[in-house]
Order: C-alpha cells, then sequence, then structure tokens
C-alpha cells in the first residue's frame, strides 16, 4: 500500500452566500491557514469588520498527519454551532482551513435542530466557493558535497523529479530539496550510497 502524501485544502479565502433563518443572519468564511497565529488575525479581521454581530462560532483543522483541530460555539448552545462547522470541514476532507460563521441575531431563537441546521449549511455554502486544490506531504534535506560532483547530483534529482529549494554554490554546495514523502526514503537511500554526498534531513 502506497503512503498516502496529499492533502486537500483551500488556495484563498472564500465566502459564503448569506444564510438567513427567522431574520436571523449568517456570514460565512472559509479561509486557509497554517498555523494558529493566521487563525488569530483571520479572527479578528472578520470580528472587527462585523463588531455589532451577536456570535462568532468557527472550527479550524491543522496539519497533514498530526490532526489538531478546534470548534468554537462562542456562546451558542454547547455543540450547536463549531461542531457542524467542523464536520463539514471533514465532509469535504480539508486541512490547513479555518471556517468562521458570524451569526446576527434576528430576535426568534431557532432551536437546537435549526442552529445546527444554520451553521452547516453556511460552512458548506463557504466551501462550495471555496478553490479546493491538492498539495503533497513533502519531506526536505540538504545535500553537501564538492562542486566535482555537480553534475551527477543534479542528473539524479532530475530523473527522480526532486525539487531545490535553495542552493549555495561554492567549494563545497548545499542543495536544500524538497521531495514527496512517498519518495523521501528512496531519495535518502540513493544518497547515503552516493560517493562524495552527504544528506541529512531537515
Amino acid at each position: 500500500m502506497t503512503e498516502k502524501d496529499t492533502y486537500k485544502t483551500i488556495s484563498k479565502p472564500s465566502k459564503g452566500e448569506l444564510f438567513k433563518d427567522k431574520n436571523s443572519k449568517f456570514y460565512s468564511y472559509a479561509l486557509p491557514v497554517n498555523n494558529e497565529d493566521q487563525i488569530k488575525t483571520y479572527l479578528e479581521a472578520v470580528k472587527k469588520e462585523h463588531y455589532s454581530a451577536r456570535h462568532w462560532c468557527y472550527a479550524y483543522q491543522l496539519s497533514m498527519e498530526t490532526i489538531r483541530y478546534r470548534i468554537n460555539d462562542d456562546g451558542e448552545p454547547s455543540n450547536s454551532a463549531g461542531m457542524p462547522i467542523y464536520g463539514q470541514i471533514k465532509s469535504f476532507d480539508l486541512t490547513n482551513i479555518l471556517i468562521i460563521v458570524v451569526r446576527y441575531y434576528g430576535g426568534t431563537k431557532l432551536g437546537m435542530g435549526g442552529l445546527i441546521n444554520a451553521y452547516r449549511t453556511s460552512a458548506r455554502l463557504a466551501l462550495e466557493t471555496a478553490d479546493i486544490i491538492e498539495r503533497t506531504i513533502n519531506r526536505h534535506f540538504q545535500l553537501s558535497f564538492e562542486y566535482k560532483y555537480m553534475s551527477k547530483v543534479i542528473r539524479v534529482l532530475k530523473e527522480n523529479q526532486v525539487d531545490i529549494i535553495n542552493q549555495t554554490l561554492e567549494h563545497n554546495c548545499l542543495l536544500e530539496i524538497s521531495v514527496r514523502k512517498s519518495n523521501g526514503s528512496k531519495i535518502l537511500g540513493i544518497f547515503k550510497d552516493f560517493f562524495g554526498v552527504k544528506i541529512d534531513e531537515l
């Protein structure tokens, strides 16, 4: 069985259509994130834009392998907002994503079922307009060698479709390479046995 080395996320922020139920209005945002600092920044921006709203509920998921996620009902009844939003992240099989749903209260309570439907629908609307992309999970290595081995090293990298991220070309050459996770052990093995080349994982 091939090791899974891809994941799905979104390429840029997207907004869902306005969802209304009994005069309550729900605005939804799907946002690509890589860390909790970005999540905090997006939350602050949305709260600033919708400063007069009643609730700013959200869910996020980070990382491709050791999954980290969080749900927040922001004052709504427990599991009526954050969990339905997170359910849509799971349904679309996405990671490195934040979904925020802003609610303006319309004066009439929606009940538990109404809230779950409203937050789930709003999250789905934001994802339906999003540009969903697939990315690879990569391992990063550093190769160090004398310049005379350069042509041989480059040939091996081209043959194995390996990307060079950074390079320092002097008497001793340093190359930082990015390798698809499923191909990582093979590349490590090739350069471990490659005379004159040292490989270290970053």
